[in-house]
Parts: structure tokens; C-alpha cells; sequence
């Protein structure tokens, strides 16, 4: 079976979906001068492991979808990986080694999350418009859902499941042609329905529920901001605002993650960073990997171990991919792990 074509890999590479690990914590001063009026600390994040190195036969490595599993391993998919490389890794976090867990000659999967509802894997596949699923230790792969949702093809970027195990897809639609076709879609936890929430998106790339499930962050890869989706007891959008602004320069916004005290970690594509907001759109904190660390672009996604403090971001770019870690301003929660 052929791997994604050129062109998709460019695609998913202007997506913002370079991303992979380290690990480790320090706190410093900031790295820089900050914006007038913006008290934000800067979070010196700390390197843990390297997990995968460029790939010759795609010619770059894209790790995203740091998520737990039930016994604390940690698994990362592999995005641009050729067929007889793992497209989805565990990784021991603390033997600090790595596995294989599941390869495949088609699938380009740009996030991984549990259900809440079976207990599988769900994965993503941005080139082929498919969520598929696995058992958690990689075996009895399933397409979960495929098609057209509204008439229209899917390019399914991050996944956020609700507390009954419907799933909530943002669907980066028209990212490779400049438009603002992208999509929020919900899709029944048997996979028969999919419904569009909210349309005329500028490339729709993290995802993640608040808090108490009251709504949904979403970020605007194209548009550099996070929106609002206030939803409806059925799981309906009722209210959307554009909630923050990112001032991101030549770097874009990515994956989203959720702490249980609300606080909303903003992944870049195109800068080793993430930023930290509350609720209310205050910048708290940057997390920065040190200046040192060379060949490294974007840090994209990030996974805080549940119940605890210590996240671990996924960072990538020429260099490979690694995992870093820090301490997060807030314990971890499922929407603080995967999508």
C-alpha cells in the first residue's frame, strides 16, 4: 500500500503537525523580553528522550497525540512514518525506552485518544478522511468512521470525546488550498452519525473541552486564534466567539489542552513553544525548550500525567523527534491527555 503522497505530507507539514517528546523540568526567568504589559513567566522545559530521527523516505519526522494509557505508558503517533516504521509508539516513561505498537502501509494519523466509552484507541487519519480504532495494545485495527460528512470529504486533525464517548473532531478542511472550510464535527460513539457544529473555519486544529464540558476550545491554525463553542445539553453549538488572540509571528496555532483548573495549553507550529492561558484569555506562562536545542521547530501538543503535574510535550523538526517535560500550572485531566 503507498504512503501519503508529497503533496499531503506538505500539507500536514504546513498543518502544524510536527510534534514529538522529551521530558524533564526547570523553572527560570524569561528568555526574553516580553510584550508591553504581558507578565507572563517563561517555563524552561527539559529534555527527556529522543524518540525518532528524520525519515529518509518522507524526509521529516511528525510525532503528535501524546496520550496515557491505563498503566502510565505513553503513546505518540508517528505521522509521516513509511510502512515499516511504528506509526504508533509506547513509550515507558520510566525505563525511558520505546516501542512499537501498531504499523500500516496507508495511515497518516495525526492524534490518538481513548474512549471513554470502549476503552479503544481512536486515531485519526488526516490524508484519508478516517478515524479508525484500536485495542489498546495496538491490535484489531477498525475504521470507525469514513466518508463524507455533509457532502463534503474530511481532513480529521485532533479528537476531544465527551463524557458518553461521542467524539468531536476538528476537521482542517481546506487547509492545503487557503480556505475557511474548515469544520467542528460531532460523531456518535457507534459511528453512524456524523453532524457538522460549526463551519467557516480557518484551518481547525486543536480541540478540547473545558473544564466542567460546558464547551469547546478550538484553535485556527490559519487565523493564529483560539475560539469558543458554548454547547447545548444534545451536544449542540448555542454560542461561538473568537476567544484569544495568538500573536504568534512566523508561528502558528496547533493542538489544545485543557488542565483541570482550566487552563488552556496552546501548542506552535513553527516556534519550540507553548503558551499558557486561563479562561479568561490571560497569558500565564510560555514553555520554552532551551535555545541549545537545534534542529527543534515546533512544540505542538503536550500530555499532563492524570491526577499529577508533570506534562510531557511533543517537540519536532529537523532534527528529529523529542520529548521534553516541565511542570504544568495544573493537575491533568482527560482533556489535558491526547486529542
Amino acid at each position: 500500500m503507498r504512503r501519503p503522497p508529497p503533496r499531503t505530507l506538505a500539507a500536514l507539514a504546513t498543518a502544524g503537525l510536527l510534534t514529538l517528546a522529551g521530558c524533564g523540568t526547570e523553572t527560570a526567568g524569561p528568555g526574553g523580553p516580553p510584550a508591553p504589559g504581558d507578565t507572563a513567566r517563561t517555563i524552561r522545559a527539559q529534555k527527556f528522550m529522543q524518540l525518532t530521527r528524520t525519515h529518509e523516505e518522507t524526509g521529516m519526522t511528525l510525532l503528535e497525540g501524546p496520550v496515557f494509557d491505563q498503566d502510565g505508558a505513553l503513546l505518540v503517533v508517528d505521522v509521516t512514518a513509511p510502512e515499516d516504521k511504528p506509526k504508533v509508539m509506547r513509550v515507558d516513561v520510566g525505563k525511558r525506552t520505546v516501542r512499537p505498537v501498531h504499523t500500516d502501509g496507508r495511515g497518516a494519523y495525526t492524534s490518538a485518544q481513548f474512549s471513554p466509552y470502549d476503552g479503544r484507541l481512536y486515531l485519526t487519519d488526516y490524508a484519508h478522511g478516517e478515524v479508525v480504532s484500536l485495542a489498546p495494545d495496538g491490535s484489531d485495527p477498525r475504521t470507525f468512521f469514513s466518508g463524507e460528512v455533509d457532502g463534503a470529504p474530511m481532513n480529521p486533525d485532533d479528537i476531544a470525546f465527551d463524557e458518553a464517548g461521542h467524539l468531536y473532531v476538528s476537521d482542517s478542511r481546506g487547509l492545503s488550498e487557503g480556505t475557511e472550510h474548515g469544520r467542528v464535527v460531532r460523531i456518535d460513539r457507534d459511528g453512524e452519525r456524523a453532524t457538522v457544529l460549526a463551519d467557516d473555519l480557518a484551518a481547525t486544529n486543536g480541540i478540547s473541552f473545558d473544564e466542567a464540558y460546558r464547551g469547546l476550545w478550538i484553535s485556527e491554525l490559519t487565523q493564529n486564534r483560539i475560539s469558543y463553542l458554548r454547547l447545548g445539553e444534545g451536544g449542540e453549538v448555542t454560542s461561538r466567539h473568537t476567544a484569544i488572540r495568538v500573536d504568534g509571528g512566523i508561528a502558528q496555532t496547533d493542538s489544545i489542552a485543557v488542565d483541570a483548573d482550566g487552563n488552556l495549553y496552546q501548542g506552535l507550529h513553527g516556534r519550540p513553544a507553548i503558551l499558557v492561558y486561563d479562561r479568561h484569555g490571560e497569558h500565564l506562562a510560555t514553555v520554552e525548550v532551551p535555545a541549545r536545542a537545534g534542529g527543534l521547530e515546533s512544540a505542538t501538543n503536550v500530555a499532563i500525567t492524570p491526577g499529577g503535574t508533570k506534562a510531557y510535550m511533543t517537540v519536532s523538526g529537523p532534527g528529529g523527534g523529542y520529548r521534553y517535560t516541565f511542570d504544568a500550572l495544573g493537575k491533568g485531566t482527560r482533556q489535558s491527555n491526547g486529542g
